[in-house]
């Protein structure tokens, strides 16, 4: 009888035991739910977008004088978030490589002041860092030669975008950042030259990689759209390829890179401007700008202030 009562009253506080457990567990999970409050998102009053880089930043071969992309996506971000103001500093200077756009960094003042208060952060670089070595390569007749003058100069491009970025994210931690890739103006002149297609998309493939290190940083490509275009399809770009490959038989010589950048009058690339056929045109910014608007839209924290 003795050990009958004794396992009665075991089970029985174990029994109660139990019960206590889960009205505790019920009271305590049902109490965190009721205190967890779903986080409100209010679209910012006020942005402030700063741009960096070199000419595609400064907006040269802009017709209308609007500042290139940086009018143009300040306009865009208005029309989508009605609520929001948006202010913009253009820090874009022709010409300018990766290496040029750090040292005005490390001296404007006035520029590291605008990086430090920005909600969102846009670059453009690498076209005159590429440039410099395919104004000197490009004649090569050997293919070979030329990628490995490419690839010799890809580690030091990358050593100084590392730099700039670093720079860069040193005055603001917290902006998300969206770096554009570079494009072939004369694509459409001579879509069967490999020694500058190629070149050009291994220069945006370095960038890419640079741009994966850090956080809120995204690569924005505008290769194919500024590239190829009115010749977005393929069969476009294959029309385009026979045509020339009659003519220039993979090669380009110095004569017809000088001849197509004279012309005034006319570009076979309609996003292209004639003032050198080389930097966009009005038209070309607002394809620049519709990308870097999808990738922001896609990133949008630089919008929003939790409640």
């Amino acid at each position: 009888m003795r050990k009958r009562k004794i396992w009665f009253w075991v089970i029985l506080i174990l029994l109660l035991f139990l019960i206590g457990s889960w009205y505790s567990y019920r009271y305590f999970f049902r109490s965190e739910i009721r205190q967890e409050q779903p986080v409100k998102r209010v679209e910012r009053r006020n942005v402030k977008l700063v741009a960096v880089g070199d000419s595609l930043t400064y907006g040269q071969g802009d017709e209308e004088k609007d500042g290139g992309y940086v009018g143009i996506i300040k306009q865009k971000i208005q029309n989508k978030y009605k609520k929001t103001t948006v202010s913009t500093a253009n820090y874009g200077v022709s010409g300018d490589r990766s290496d040029q756009i750090l040292a005005r960094l490390n001296k404007q003042k006035k520029m590291q002041t605008d990086l430090k208060n920005a909600d969102v952060i846009v670059v453009t670089v690498g076209g005159n860092d590429l440039m410099q070595t395919l104004e000197k390569d490009i004649m090569m007749d050997s293919q070979s030669k030329i990628q490995s003058s490419i690839n010799q100069a890809q580690g030091t491009y990358e050593n100084k975008l590392n730099q700039l970025f670093t720079a860069i994210r040193k005055e603001n931690q917290h902006a998300p950042i969206f770096v554009m890739s570079i494009y072939n103006p004369v694509y459409t002149y001579f879509p069967d030259v490999a020694a500058i297609n190629d070149s050009i998309k291994q220069w945006n493939q370095a960038t890419e990689k640079v741009t994966k290190k850090y956080a809120k940083m995204h690569f924005v490509s505008i290769y194919k759209v500024m590239s190829y275009g009115q010749y977005q399809t393929k069969k476009q770009r294959q029309q385009l390829i026979q045509q020339e490959e009659k003519v220039n038989h993979g090669k380009v010589k110095q004569s017809q890179l000088l001849s197509i950048m004279g012309n005034k009058d006319h570009n076979l690339n309609e996003y292209i401007s004639t003032e050198d056929n080389f930097h966009p045109n009005h038209l070309g910014y607002q394809h620049m700008a519709n990308q870097l608007f999808r990738s922001m839209v896609k990133y949008d924290s630089w919008e929003y202030v939790r409640k």
